[in-house]
């Protein structure tokens, strides 16, 4: 089995370093028998713990931070959002969106609204003005877009938006904002929203 974490230590910090494209299987392992071999050395120790690297989500922070905590008594912290939106992205990483767990929402999103997933979401309805999408991943939404779609929300910036029918004011995706003014407004059927990494910028297609 591949190592897909590093450990090092500094004089106040013992830093857990997951890579970026190891799945959370081997992490969950990994993390397992290197608990094992630094509980030996820790015995009086109350150096804390850093796990940072890939961005996990919240149930997987929860069951890491369980992992260390029954074999060795010290705090963990995490380098990474446990919220969505712009306010907690810390970094930008790069995860396979396409295959991410999706939920599926019937029915419209009234204005007000506000809806939260970790992976992706697919709205089977509208997502009416006023109303708030946000995904880790994608956002799909079979009908029309006219409220809030924040997608890649804890820093995916490879995340997509696709709507039947895009005719909104504003899109996100990561950390990136794209402001539609009225007099620029087009309705867009079949809109397909992405970012151009080049120009670090929000396409509608």
């Amino acid at each position: 089995m591949r190592n897909c974490i590093n450990v090092s230590q500094t004089n106040n910090l013992v830093i857990i370093k997951i890579n970026s494209d190891a799945n959370y299987k081997e992490i969950q392992n990994a993390i397992k028998k290197k608990v094992i071999q630094l509980k030996k050395i820790y015995k009086d120790e109350k150096t804390p713990i850093l796990v940072t690297g890939k961005v996990l989500k919240n149930n997987e922070i929860d069951e890491i931070e369980e992992i260390i905590r029954s074999e060795i008594d010290v705090n963990v912290k995490f380098d990474m959002p446990r919220k969505l939106g712009l306010s907690s992205i810390k970094k930008t990483f790069t995860q396979e969106v396409s295959n991410s767990e999706t939920k599926f929402h019937h029915g419209s999103i009234r204005s007000g609204q506000k809806i939260e997933e970790e992976g992706s979401i697919v709205i089977i309805g509208d997502v009416n003005s006023g109303a708030e999408v946000i995904a880790g991943d994608n956002i799909v939404v079979v009908g029309k877009l006219r409220g809030l779609a924040h997608a890649g929300a804890k820093g995916n910036i490879k995340a997509i938006i696709a709507a039947g029918e895009l005719d909104t004011v504003q899109l996100r995706i990561s950390n990136i904002v794209k402001e539609i003014g009225r007099e620029d407004k087009i309705i867009h059927k079949q809109a397909y929203i992405y970012v151009n990494e080049e120009q670090n910028k929000i396409i509608i297609d």
